[in-house]
C-alpha cells in the first residue's frame, strides 16, 4: 500500500506566507522561513512554495527568498512562479528546490513541461492547476475548467484534457487547486479530485478546502489522491482549530490511512 504524504503549501507575497478565500482576500500569517522551519519541525512530509504574484507581474521567482527556506527544511521542497524555460528551473533547483512546479506559463508554453522533463526528470515536473466547477458543456466536459493568473484569468480549457496533456508531455506529478474550495475549510473538490485520478497514472494531490481531519480520510479513501495539502490545519487563524502533524497522522493511522510514521 503506498504512503499518503501530507504537504505544507505557502502562497507566498513579499516574503509573507498569506492565506486567502477562494483565491482573493490574502492576508499575511508570518514570515516564510519561519512557518517552513515550524512546518519541518512538525515533520511534514513536503513542502509547497508558491511565488504568488511573479507570473501575474511578469517577473522572475525570487531565489534568495527560495535559499532561505531550502535552508531551513530538509523534506521534498517544491518550488512554482515566474518560472518561463529550463534556465530558470535550473536556477531554482541550484537554490535547493528538488521539483518545478508549472502552472499559468505551462498554460501559455506546454512545451516548458517537456523542456523541463527532458533536462531534469519528469519526477522533478509538477502540473500545478486552478479548476473552477463551471457546469458540463461541448467546450468543457468535465464541468470544470482551468484559470490562470491566480484565478484572475479563464482559458476556456477542460482540466481533464489539461491533465492528460501534461502527463503526455512529461509532467510527473499533479496539483489540482480548487478555486471553489480554497480557503473555506469544507473539503477538498472530492468530484474533480477523483475524475483526474481515474484519468492520469502520475500522481495527483488534492488542494484547496481542508479543515478538519475527516477531509484528509474523505479525500484519501474516495479518490486515488496520493497526498494532501492542509496549510489551513496547521497555521491559519481563519480555521476554528489548528492541528500538528502528528494528531493528523494518528488520526489517519487509526483509521487505517497508510502514512509516513511520526518518529
Amino acid at each position: 500500500m503506498l504512503t499518503k504524504r501530507l504537504i505544507a503549501c505557502f502562497d507566498v507575497i513579499n516574503g509573507m506566507v498569506t492565506k486567502a478565500n477562494q483565491f482573493q482576500n490574502n492576508i499575511d500569517i508570518e514570515d516564510v522561513t519561519s512557518v517552513a522551519r515550524k512546518v519541518y519541525d512538525m515533520q511534514i512530509d513536503e513542502i509547497i512554495f508558491y511565488d504568488i504574484l511573479a507570473s501575474a507581474e511578469k517577473r522572475k521567482i525570487d531565489i534568495k527568498m527560495v535559499e532561505k527556506v531550502a535552508a531551513e527544511v530538509f523534506v521534498p521542497f517544491t518550488v512554482g512562479g515566474g518560472i518561463k524555460d529550463a534556465a530558470d528551473m535550473f536556477e531554482v533547483l541550484k537554490a535547493g528546490a528538488e521539483k518545478i512546479s508549472v502552472d499559468s506559463m505551462a498554460v501559455r508554453n506546454p512545451m516548458i513541461i517537456s523542456e523541463g522533463a527532458r533536462e531534469f526528470g519528469s519526477q522533478c515536473i509538477v502540473l500545478s492547476m486552478q479548476v473552477k466547477k463551471v457546469g458540463k458543456s461541448d467546450k468543457i466536459p468535465s464541468g470544470y475548467e482551468i484559470a490562470i493568473d491566480g484565478a484572475r484569468v479563464f482559458t476556456g480549457m477542460d482540466a481533464i484534457e489539461w491533465a492528460k496533456r501534461g502527463e503526455s508531455l512529461g509532467a510527473g506529478e499533479i496539483v489540482v487547486n480548487s478555486i471553489d474550495n480554497d480557503g473555506t475549510h469544507q473539503g477538498y473538490d472530492i468530484d474533480i479530485t477523483d475524475m483526474i485520478c481515474q484519468n492520469v497514472g502520475i500522481p495527483v494531490i488534492a488542494s484547496g478546502g481542508a479543515g478538519k481531519l475527516e477531509h484528509l480520510y474523505e479525500v484519501f479513501t474516495e479518490t486515488g489522491a496520493s497526498a494532501g495539502i492542509i496549510s489551513s490545519m496547521l497555521y491559519s487563524p481563519k480555521i476554528a482549530r489548528n492541528y500538528t502533524v502528528r494528531e493528523i497522522k494518528e488520526y489517519l493511522s487509526g483509521r487505517g490511512v497508510h502514512v509516513r510514521q511520526y518518529i
